[in-house]
């Protein structure tokens, strides 16, 4: 099982990010309506640093899931909305 994990860090003028979860989570609610993912989860950073990032994202998908992800309607919505807000990102994927 493949653990696809996006962190998301938010420009200083995008305003609180947390305002932001509410529609974080619920484009990610559609993860398993893609085959192969079973689903996603949302955590909020919990520790205020500056070197630190906002959102982290989890999917847990099969490895061969991850192509049709990427073409997904969800992360197309999820690209197209919140890029412009971020000042940062990093994707990291791990196996359990």
């Amino acid at each position: 099982e493949l653990k696809h994990c996006i962190l998301a860090r938010f420009r200083a003028d995008a305003g609180d990010w947390r305002a932001y979860l509410p529609e974080i989570r619920e484009i990610f609610s559609a993860a398993g309506d893609i085959p192969g993912v079973r689903g996603a989860e949302v955590f909020p950073n919990c520790v205020d640093r500056d070197n630190r990032y906002d959102v982290l994202i989890r999917l847990d998908m099969d490895r061969e899931a991850l192509p049709l992800y990427d073409v997904s309607a969800m992360h197309h919505r999820w690209k197209d909305e919140f890029t412009p807000l971020l000042e940062k990102k990093a994707i990291f994927d791990h196996e359990s």
